[in-house]
């Protein structure tokens, strides 16, 4: 199917459009997704941009979700293309996604509650047909409450390999006598303090968990520090 549709950019856009739901069936679970996410990687590989709108095409279609994305992007299969830019735009752009469908719940649920608000008040030109009920603003609750555990759930991922990737990386050269010091160990710390800063607003809320889960007094100090680093802007 991605064969086919790689005969141009119209084809391929057309194509996730028609099979859609072809697709979804094959992405029911994280590892059918993680694997749809390999293969498009497989045939676009050399069309960078295309692979970037691909990804955000499949989020905005609900055929992957942001977790699997998180992991595909940090498997072995993506550690060569680690060192290049487009790979950080991709899940930069996945968390941001993530981020604005918590907002949107929060927003939903606010106006929801807010009619009820008026409506209990009894201002005028409140329609009661447009007053939710109350089981629509428990839905509504629930929607809020997953999509906050898959914020959640999405630093978690990315911050766990995060450490894990730089962990291993200081080891080997460790035990190969060399310096871990070198291009690629300061592109990934800048990487991860990027992603620290630009959502921390985000982050923040989430900072007892990765102390107590991730950061703990095991991990090496020149990861643990960008961790401190990022707490002490509020202590």
């Amino acid at each position: 199917l991605l064969g086919f549709m790689s005969k141009s950019f119209s084809h391929v856009f057309a194509g996730i459009a028609k099979y859609q739901n072809c697709f979804k069936e094959l992405c029911a679970s994280e590892e059918g997704q993680i694997c749809t996410l390999k293969t498009t990687f497989e045939v676009w590989s050399s069309h960078q941009q295309l692979l970037i709108l691909l990804v955000e095409k499949y989020l905005k279609a609900e055929i992957v979700q942001h977790s699997a994305v998180a992991n595909w992007m940090f498997s072995k299969d993506m550690a060569n293309e680690l060192s290049k830019s487009y790979v950080w735009e991709i899940l930069l752009a996945t968390v941001k996604r993530q981020i604005k469908a918590v907002e949107i719940c929060q927003k939903e649920l606010d106006e929801a509650k807010d009619k009820q608000r008026k409506s209990e008040d009894g201002e005028e030109g409140i329609d009661e047909k447009d007053v939710p009920t109350e089981e629509v603003v428990e839905k509504l609750e629930e929607k809020l409450e997953s999509a906050q555990s898959d914020q959640k759930n999405l630093f978690l991922i990315v911050f766990q390999r995060f450490i894990m990737l730089l962990s291993e990386h200081i080891q080997s050269c460790e035990s190969q006598g060399k310096t871990f010091k070198n291009y690629w160990f300061r592109w990934m710390i800048g990487r991860l303090q990027q992603m620290f800063f630009e959502h921390h607003e985000h982050v923040f809320k989430y900072v007892s968990t990765l102390e107590s889960l991730l950061f703990t007094p095991d991990v090496d100090q020149h990861i643990l520090m960008i961790f401190r680093q990022f707490c002490s802007l509020r202590s």
